[in-house]
């Protein structure tokens, strides 16, 4: 994980570097913007049954910009989003249908639709705060040593989205923390409340 800060910062740090060269006086916004941007999902599963560890995935989307003013803009976006997680020994305390073993991982594949309103942070247009919320349609599931094809997991979540957004003329940098407010345990048989959770690096092209 280190090496992924440690990769934000240079870029963060190379930003700041570039952004010197503006004047913000003179910097215009266009009212739309649309772009692409793909890189790393860190991922979890918090849960009693779940290793505490982050997993390293891909991520890849497009989005649009509308900018109303100086300071506020909504962002739509689409994005291909893979998580995984790794479940404990125990398969009783997951589900009934899982098979015995010391590890159960999991791949799970989102189509998610994030709407966040971009804050712009002081008087350059190129630094933004990103709030807002996430829809997550599950697309597959795929659950190792199952004893039959049943899914574990509940098709779409709810998430809540905190990030930075730099924006240069054409490529945009970010990196975000997403923490999922739906219980995604789909079994019937266990009560345990699963939450998913998530820090996202990333970095694109605007036009």
């Amino acid at each position: 994980m280190n090496k992924y800060l440690f990769a934000l910062a240079l870029m963060v740090s190379t930003t700041c570097f570039a952004q010197k060269k503006f004047n913000p006086d003179k910097e215009h916004e266009n009212f739309f913007r649309f772009g692409a941007k793909a890189g790393v999902n860190m991922n979890k599963v918090a849960g009693a049954s779940y290793s505490k560890a982050f997993r390293y995935n891909f991520q890849a989307g497009a989005f649009v910009q509308f900018n109303f003013s100086q300071r506020f803009g909504l962002q739509p976006e689409v994005n291909f989003v893979q998580s995984s997680s790794e479940l404990t020994g125990d398969a009783s305390t997951i589900s009934d249908d899982l098979a015995s073993g010391d590890q159960h991982k999991a791949k799970l594949n989102y189509l998610e639709v994030p709407l966040l309103l971009n804050i712009n942070l002081g008087p350059s247009k190129r630094v933004k705060l990103q709030l807002g919320p996430s829809y997550g349609g599950l697309l597959k599931q795929t659950v190792d040593s199952l004893k039959s094809g049943g899914d574990i997991y509940k098709k779409s979540e709810w998430s809540a989205i905190g990030g930075i957004w730099f924006q240069l003329p054409v490529v945009n940098i970010g990196a975000r923390y997403k923490y999922g407010l739906t219980n995604i345990n789909g079994t019937e048989s266990n009560k345990e409340k699963w939450h998913s959770q998530a820090i996202q690096i990333f970095v694109g092209v605007t036009f």
